[in-house]
């Protein structure tokens, strides 16, 4: 979610961190000498790239690009960047085209009936496609191809927009909203040119906030994981607010937990619940979803243990609709955006996840146990060591284990649930929002987008740590963001030091000519805010979707509706690809099995009332997944 609105706005119009520091706000940095003051210039920029060296940014040989590799390497792109817009469609660049197969409410089965917001109950929507899609991926069996996609959250005015109030109000309203919520899995196919979902297959399936879930790993059993109706720890309801994925060499599906705080309420409004908890921005009054009136468990004075069951990476296997999603506790609990996964040199599995919130952290999970393709998998995310990252202004960095001795905490099952804490307790970096993480699949390097922190150097993060400007997060009140990237040493993924430096500073530079204008890869024709999504295709070109200001005013004049651009790491070029439409953010994406076709999500279409996208007129604006392919045929990345 972005930061496009005030404290005056809605409560249905604003992001989940301005809701969650509405409820609980920060107190303001007061201690400036911790803040270090960074002095940063275009000239500090390389080839398109940012090197650090001391405090500023430098030319010097810790940048991640080699001598002369910008300039030997060719084109790659194979598109004409196409401008930055504010219509209500897609753009893409000539050459191409784009249908959109599956929108919010399409059904998956015969017999269900198509959309009408006015008529969907909670019956309807949770044989249909969910609302709010992010992050997803698309899997093969045989000649079918299965498309797994996140569906992150509704929005309140358009779900009950056939209410006066445009809240839910009765029992199935707010039922509805929960089936709207969390994973749909759908068989796609394509026909003459055109995808279209296959109703009725025996692999389309609904995940939902009420889904079977099995706990595993640490926290699997814990006091701290019981419920009244769950006394043994074990099982769980549900996923929801899923934003980012990932996907495993075994061939199944990561869906990551991110917001789950803001579906918890306390029918006590005297209520307080645990620092622990408040960490986690859970309080006495949602988000206004009321799922705590039809589902007691939502109710935090009467279950305090509930929240502790949310926040993870769920493991869903796709081609098995029998199957029961597990949650990876090992992975950590946070507001997690992604789960990049690797398989190491050394056969390990290794898992980069960010936290999504102001000031929070970036992790990885090294498996104990080893991939042996044919194996047995089901210990690699269960067992394992969980890392924090710490940044040095240098350009280097160190991995910090969280374990009971570093930590100070009981056992690796209170580190699993309370993670935020474990961090904070051996002083990771706090970061402009790590979102998605994606690996290099041609060489051994890793990037994060950081999308934007309005805090960074004023105030600290939810458990109190500072968050000075410096390092990878160098700039006072981060309104544009940036690209973090870091080379383990070795190429061991599992080393505990790494080098860093940043791809890209976001900016605009029609508006600024301080380090607000961005680093020098950034220009009138390629200019954004907000990185997001970001998505390597096989080339080792990096796709960057953006969820940022689209006001295209003031600071973010000529930026437009949200986009997606495509990147090269070896030249730090970067062209826009694709635009959305009005008030839509650009997440998500995947590629067909013949890689003719990339799957695009478009969530939140219209979300301030001033889009009808995809059909026009006067419409209820949808979210969906656009198919977007070249005139030729040819593949795409």
């Amino acid at each position: 979610m972005n930061e496009r609105v005030s404290k005056n706005e809605p409560v249905e119009e604003i992001s989940f961190d301005e809701h969650d520091e509405l409820i609980n706000p920060r107190a303001d940095e007061c201690d400036f000498d911790r803040v270090v003051e960074s002095a940063i210039s275009r000239r500090g920029f390389l080839g398109g790239v940012l090197a650090f060296g001391g405090a500023s940014l430098l030319a010097s040989t810790s940048s991640l690009v080699a001598p002369g590799e910008a300039s030997a390497a060719p084109n790659r792109f194979g598109f004409a960047p196409v401008a930055a817009n504010t219509n209500d469609t897609i753009t893409v660049p000539a050459g191409y085209n784009w249908h959109m197969p599956i929108r919010w409410g399409d059904p998956l089965w015969s017999g269900v009936p198509e959309f009408d917001r006015d008529t969907l109950t909670a019956d309807i929507q949770a044989k249909t496609f969910g609302d709010n899609n992010d992050g997803m991926d698309l899997f093969v069996d045989g000649d079918k191809q299965i498309l797994v996609v996140n569906n992150e959250y509704t929005n309140r005015s358009l779900m009950y927009g056939n209410r006066d109030s445009g809240l839910p109000e009765t029992a199935d309203d707010a039922m509805k909203g929960k089936a709207a919520h969390g994973v749909s899995v759908v068989e796609v196919m394509e026909n003459d040119g055109k995808w279209e979902i296959v109703k009725d297959s025996a692999y389309n399936r609904r995940i939902t906030a009420d889904t079977p879930m099995e706990l595993t790993g640490p926290a699997a059993g814990h006091d701290l994981m019981k419920t009244a109706a769950d006394p043994t720890g074990t099982k769980s309801l549900g996923t929801w607010n899923n934003c980012g994925n990932g996907r495993t060499p075994w061939g199944t599906y990561l869906a990551c937990e991110e917001n789950f705080n803001g579906y918890f309420s306390a029918a006590d409004g005297g209520h307080e619940p645990s620092a622990e908890l408040r960490r986690y921005g859970v309080s006495s009054k949602d988000w206004g979803y009321g799922w705590a009136k039809v589902d007691e468990r939502f109710d935090v004075s009467k279950h305090p243990n509930e929240p502790n069951r949310a926040g993870y990476v769920v493991e869903i296997d796709p081609l098995d609709p029998t199957s029961t999603p597990k949650k990876r506790t090992a992975l950590g609990r946070f507001k997690h955006e992604n789960a990049e996964v690797l398989v190491n040199v050394d056969g390990r599995i290794v898992v980069y996840m960010g936290d999504d919130e102001r000031g929070e952290f970036l992790y990885k999970f090294v498996s104990t146990g080893f991939y042996a393709e044919g194996a047995s998998t089901d210990d690699l995310l269960t067992n394992g060591t969980l890392y924090v990252a710490k940044f040095d202004d240098s350009g280097r960095g160190r991995w910090l284990a969280l374990t009971p001795a570093t930590t100070g905490m009981k056992d690796e099952a209170e580190i699993a649930i309370h993670t935020r804490l474990a961090g904070s307790a051996v002083g990771a970096t706090t970061m402009d929002r790590p979102e998605w993480v994606a690996s290099n699949p041609v060489k051994a390097e890793v990037y994060c987008a950081l999308t934007n922190n309005k805090n960074r150097g004023l105030k600290p993060n939810a458990g109190g740590d500072p968050t000075p400007v410096g390092g990878p997060n160098p700039r006072e009140n981060n309104r544009y963001g940036q690209i973090v990237r870091w080379r383990p040493v070795g190429g061991d993924h599992a080393a505990a030091d790494f080098e860093w430096d940043l791809f890209v500073l976001a900016g605009n530079p029609t508006v600024h000519s301080d380090d607000r204008s961005g680093s020098t890869n950034v220009n009138e024709g390629n200019m954004f805010n907000s990185p997001d999504g970001i998505i390597f295709d096989s080339k080792g070109l990096l796709w960057i979707q953006t969820d940022g200001n689209y006001s295209n005013e003031k600071d973010f004049a000529g930026q437009g509706n949200n986009q997606m651009l495509v990147g090269d790491p070896a030249t730090g070029e970067i062209r826009r690809f694709l635009v959305g439409p009005k008030e839509c953010e650009v997440t998500g994406m995947c590629w067909s099995a013949d890689r003719k076709t990339i799957f695009v999500g478009i969530q939140h279409p219209g979300e301030r009332g001033n889009s009808h996208f995809p059909d026009g007129g006067k419409s209820v604006p949808r979210s969906g997944v656009i198919a977007v392919r070249r005139d030729d045929g040819a593949q795409i990345g």
